[in-house]
This record gives structure tokens, C-alpha cells and sequence, in this order.
């Protein structure tokens, strides 16, 4: 390899995919290695490695898988050598706010759940340590790990 290269190993290591994962997204068309050794392994760039990581954090906001393939192409046409006209330019700018505004409602409902579940913890504690003083036993919430 000239070092530009990374086979899916590396690849699922530094974006913390399985392999299995990294080539269902290849199947689905999501991301295709850039190039195949002598021996026929995948090889990756960095850039394929920017693109699995997009995926990566689209995921767990509940995208769809067409919902990425939508972002990853309207970034391809942005990042593009040849820019598009200026009305298809702004096209592509407002798929991509749309997708940023998306992206910040679901953060935000993500934040209500940890706030939710936050409150749920503190509640169960303040239980257990209520109980313990009222039985007598004072030994408080248990110490992290």
C-alpha cells in the first residue's frame, strides 16, 4: 500500500465500525472503497473514511439510510471539481440546511431524553438514600467503579 490507502481494518478501527457494518454500506451504495489491492481487499482513503463517519453520526439521530444517501449526494455535487450553476448551487445549499435543521431537532429531542433520564436517576437515588436513612443503614449511593 502507498500509505494513502487503508484496508477495512484500519478503517472500521478508526471510525469505530464493524467491518460488517462498513460493507453493508458498501452494498447499499453508501460508500464504495476507492480502489482494490492485487489480492482484491478494499482499500479506503480519507476521504471514504469522512464519508463513513457522516454516516456514523447520522445514525444514532435516527436518519434513514436513503435519508444519507440524500446528504452524501448533495455534498458530493458541492464538493465537486466542476461547481454547479447558481440556481442548482442553491438547491443543494437548502437539501443541505435542511438536513442541519433536521439534525438539530433531533439533538434537541436527545437532549430532552437524557434531561428525562437524569431527573429518573436523581429520583431513584433520593429513594434509596431516603430508605437507607429511615432503616438505619447509612451507606449512601455506591462509589463508582
Amino acid at each position: 500500500m502507498d500509505g494513502k490507502h487503508m484496508q477495512i481494518g484500519e478503517v472500521a478501527a478508526r471510525t469505530e465500525l464493524s467491518l460488517r457494518t462498513i460493507r453493508h454500506y458498501e452494498e447499499t451504495g453508501l460508500v464504495t472503497p476507492s480502489a482494490r489491492s492485487q489480492g482484491g481487499f478494499r482499500l479506503y482513503t480519507e476521504a471514504d473514511v469522512a464519508r463513513l463517519m457522516v454516516i456514523r453520526r447520522m445514525k444514532p439521530l435516527g436518519f434513514t439510510l436513503e435519508e444519507m444517501r440524500g446528504l452524501l449526494k448533495a455534498t458530493d455535487l458541492l464538493d465537486a471539481d466542476e461547481q454547479p450553476d447558481p440556481a442548482e448551487l442553491e438547491a443543494l445549499l437548502d437539501r443541505v440546511r435542511g438536513y442541519e435543521q433536521a439534525a438539530a431537532r433531533k439533538v434537541e429531542e436527545l437532549r430532552m431524553q437524557l434531561e428525562r433520564a437524569e431527573d429518573f436517576a436523581a429520583t431513584l437515588r433520593s429513594r434509596l438514600e431516603a430508605a437507607a436513612l429511615e432503616s438505619g443503614s447509612v451507606t449512601g449511593p455506591a462509589a463508582p467503579a
